[in-house]
């Protein structure tokens, strides 16, 4: 068995594509996942498995479309891979100062190459990016709502679907990854 934690994109956002987290986690005990746990509405998702990722990743994605009846980006991560990102933001000292500012960036598939200076070349406002590994770092000092760095523009420079967690969200999902 492998334990996941699977970050869903865009659910739950200004009402929009609704996906209550009680029939998420129904739908990923129908799936055979075990030990699910959510975390907050936005579409963090827990549980252990012995599929691969790519397989959780199809099965997921195809069963909520079926649900719910709208796509929805599945990012999967090991809890292995996941204890690398908890153990240390790109941006400690922001981290410790803002951590709602300080942003956990993970696409699909590895970011391109030329990811952090693509995202960096359109940052503002004191905005920092970071590439570190499968990661992509986000300060964004001064908030992040009226940032360039747009979803779209994450999406395009990455090379596949981005959804952020904030550095509290990062480590509460690792904490409840061990069981806390």
């Amino acid at each position: 068995m492998t334990d996941f934690i699977v970050l869903l994109r865009g659910i739950n956002v200004g009402g929009h594509k609704k996906v209550p987290m009680a029939e998420l986690r129904a739908l990923a005990g129908e799936l055979g996942f075990g030990d699910v746990r959510t975390y907050i509405q936005s579409g963090n998702l827990l549980f252990s498995s012995d599929f691969s990722s790519e397989v959780v990743e199809a099965d997921l994605e195809a069963a909520l479309q079926r649900r719910f009846g709208f796509p929805v980006d599945a990012v999967v991560r090991t809890v292995e891979q996941w204890r690398v990102y908890a153990a240390g933001s790109a941006f400690p000292e922001a981290a410790a100062e803002r951590p709602h500012l300080v942003m956990l960036g993970l696409s699909r598939r590895p970011p391109l190459p030329d990811a952090e200076g693509r995202l960096q070349a359109a940052a503002a406002a004191g905005e920092r990016v970071v590439c570190r590994g499968d990661a992509l770092w986000f300060d964004f000092a001064g908030g992040s709502a009226r940032s360039k760095l747009t979803p779209a523009l994450l999406e395009r420079a990455a090379g596949s679907p981005v959804t952020t967690r904030n550095w509290r969200t990062v480590l509460k999902l690792a904490e409840l990854a061990q069981g806390g």
